[in-house]
């Protein structure tokens, strides 16, 4: 197969922290049926999502995120990364945030059957790289659910 001409990426992401994005917007969609985070600032250190719910999420339920997002690091699930055409793409995710610009191939990444989205980031190639998911912090407002978050990386030692 021909390498694929895909868009600049604009940004360098902390890998561990750019997969737990992942992780938790499929968390987010399947636990309220919501879409992936609005936008999204990640970071080495903290991170936030912004999500669009009819109501703010119940401490049960935040505790319920941490532990989703936490229970697929632990799995220990493979992320791949494959190429193909926007047709071929759109029949299994959602390109609704795809800029304009964006290339006719698109570079699809898949954690497990867990969350399958077309993303040009940077990646840990599984996710018991990651370390561990910490909710820092949420607020509600207008329709918006702002969710602050982080990495913890514990260094192996024996």
């Amino acid at each position: 197969m021909e390498t694929p001409i895909l868009n600049a990426h604009n940004k360098s992401e902390f890998e561990p922290a750019h997969t737990a994005e992942h992780l938790l917007n499929a968390t987010m969609v399947r636990m309220f049926g919501c879409p992936r985070s609005r936008n999204a600032h990640v970071e080495r250190k903290k991170s936030k999502c912004d999500y669009i719910l009819d109501s703010e999420p119940t401490p049960e339920q935040v505790a319920e995120i941490e532990a989703k997002v936490n229970e697929a690091i632990a799995a220990g699930l493979d992320v791949v990364i494959e190429f193909m055409d926007r047709e071929k793409a759109a029949a299994i995710v959602d390109l609704s945030k795809l800029p304009d610009d964006a290339s006719e191939t698109l570079r699809i990444v898949r954690i497990g059957d867990y969350d399958t989205c077309a993303c040009i980031g940077a990646h840990v190639s599984n996710t018991s790289e990651i370390g561990s998911f910490r909710i820092i912090s949420h607020s509600y407002a207008d329709g918006v659910w702002r969710l602050r978050w982080k990495v913890v990386r514990i260094p192996y030692s024996m």
